[in-house]
């Protein structure tokens, strides 16, 4: 194992070293120690590595991540996991906001509660939220799967599209277009399948399920003041 202590190294040159393994992998598993809430850390990865940063970080961290499974022990800043292709990023803490913004793949889980805005616009990824998540979550979300095993804050999924949300505890409003939908068979199988990923022992049948209504998809003046 790699070990890189940023109170010496710079982000940029964990960064640098964690990018040369697209072109050629030396080392798969790295640490990472006094991160001190630093930007950008393990940003733009492209290799299947296994990444451990070891305290709080800050904005973006994992950004853009392909392949690798990085696991955050502490707190994160905005946007972790932001524009995620494909991999695991799991907080093992509390995540501000926009946490997998415009992701469109892996999985994102965070142990903790999320701030605002998590998963906002979100593009394919699935997130797992054991504690609450805050306002405005999902707004704009596109495909992929939210489940909150705490509380929504308010207007949940906002003008989303396809994504489905799954939340076990209060929802305090729901967005323009979001509604609670049936939670059938093949739902309450998705998301036990989802939980096992994600390491979550809770039960499917506690949750509801919400999505678009789709009435927003195309214009209609009867609609305006919603948009």
């Amino acid at each position: 194992m790699k070990t890189i202590d940023l109170s010496t190294a710079s982000v940029r040159d964990l960064n640098q070293a964690l990018h040369e393994q697209a072109r050629q992998l030396t080392e798969r598993e790295w640490a990472v120690t006094h991160p001190g809430g630093q930007h950008n850390i393990a940003a733009g990865l492209d290799e299947a590595l296994k990444i451990d940063i070891h305290g709080p970080a800050g904005y973006y961290c994992a950004g853009m991540n392909k392949k690798a499974e990085v696991t955050i022990h502490g707190n994160v800043g905005v946007g972790v996991a932001e524009n995620m292709m494909s991999g695991s990023v799991r907080v093992k803490g509390n995540a501000s906001q926009s946490a997998g913004a415009t992701a469109h793949g892996g999985l994102l889980v965070i142990e903790g509660d999320a701030g605002a805005r998590c998963g906002i616009s979100m593009k394919g990824i699935d997130i797992v939220v054991q504690g609450n998540a805050g306002h405005m979550s999902c707004f704009l979300g596109q495909a992929g799967r939210l489940v909150i095993c705490g509380d929504a804050g308010e207007n949940l999924g906002d003008s989303l599209y396809e994504v489905r949300i799954y939340v076990k505890g209060a929802v305090k409003s729901l967005g323009s277009d979001c509604i609670e939908k049936d939670m059938r068979p093949e739902h309450l199988q998705e998301l036990a399948e989802l939980l096992q990923r994600a390491g979550v022992a809770e039960d499917p049948e506690a949750f509801r399920r919400y999505g678009s209504a789709r009435q927003l998809y195309n214009f209609h003046v009867d609609n305006a003041h919603a948009y």
